[in-house]
């Protein structure tokens, strides 16, 4: 369980990159959506322990991550857009970092580098993005960690190996395990999300998991505007909505829908998102 009570953290100059930011994230795959420079890296690495907030605490089962505990740091793994690797190949960093890690698996890596096509060996400085996400990727799915934050993920990578990575985070990703994926390419993991964290203009707007957003919204489409739709967008003659979910049936969530809505403004979502009771 990872909890954030109250995050802040701003830079030297500008407004809070994080403001206040409060919600609680359970096991399985979390999607972290918001607009350029609404704050999302900054959260990952104030939950990362990489940064220290000015105010407030990220939890990870209790304990706090900005302190660097080794109890801590062995149980979770940032995996950033950009990353400068201490070793000329991913079998070099499994061999001195991995055994930092208690519950990685070699095996594991090996299927998933195979998976991409690729034998751990190769020297990443010379390999092309793309390359390099898929290597680092293989790595940190195999670390077995409790908390995996992932920053663009599959940024790089063409149409067959961005679903190999979808098929192997299906397969890698224990029950017990809870992975944030920060990207703005929704449909690239669409069918893995169990939970919604989004991100507007610092601020922690959502954080539910996809049966709570399911019990209160639902998304339809159809030729015309729904009534009472709470926000619609039209395209290719076909009109998405948002609506109230009715009765004990959970609904149909399109993320790229209730990201618009949100960033819209529109307060009756946003209420009906907040409300905790």
């Amino acid at each position: 369980m990872i909890n954030l009570e109250h995050l802040t953290y701003s830079y030297r100059k500008g407004p809070n990159a994080v403001n206040d930011a409060t919600g609680r994230v359970t096991p399985g795959i979390w999607l972290l959506l918001g607009e350029n420079g609404a704050g999302k890296t900054t959260l990952l690495k104030l939950m990362a322990g990489l940064l220290r907030p000015q105010t407030g605490v990220c939890r990870l089962d209790g304990e706090e991550t900005a302190l660097h505990a080794p109890s801590v740091m062995r149980r979770l793994f940032f995996l950033p857009d950009e990353l400068e690797v201490p070793a000329k190949t991913v079998a070099a960093l499994a061999a001195t970092d991995g055994i930092f890690y208690p519950n990685f698996n070699k095996e594991t890596l090996e299927r998933n580098l195979v998976a991409f096509g690729l034998t751990g060996h190769e020297e990443i400085t010379d390999t092309s993005l793309g390359t390099r996400r898929k290597l680092l990727a293989a790595y940190a799915l195999a670390l077995g960690v409790d908390m995996l934050l992932l920053d663009e993920p599959a940024n790089g990578l063409d149409i067959d190996s961005k679903k190999t990575l979808r098929r192997l985070m299906a397969g890698c990703i224990e029950s017990e395990q809870t992975v944030i994926v920060s990207t703005h390419n929704i449909s690239d993991l669409r069918e893995l999300y169990d939970g919604l964290m989004l991100m507007h203009k610092g601020h922690l707007a959502v954080c539910l998991t996809a049966d709570d957003i399911s019990s209160r919204l639902s998304c339809v489409r159809s030729a015309t505007t729904v009534p009472d739709a709470l926000y619609s967008e039209r395209s290719a003659g076909v009109v998405s909505s948002i609506v109230r979910a009715e009765g004990d049936e959970t609904g149909d969530i399109d993320y790229a829908l209730l990201y618009s809505a949100v960033m819209s403004g529109n307060t009756e979502i946003i209420k009906i998102l907040s409300d905790n009771g």
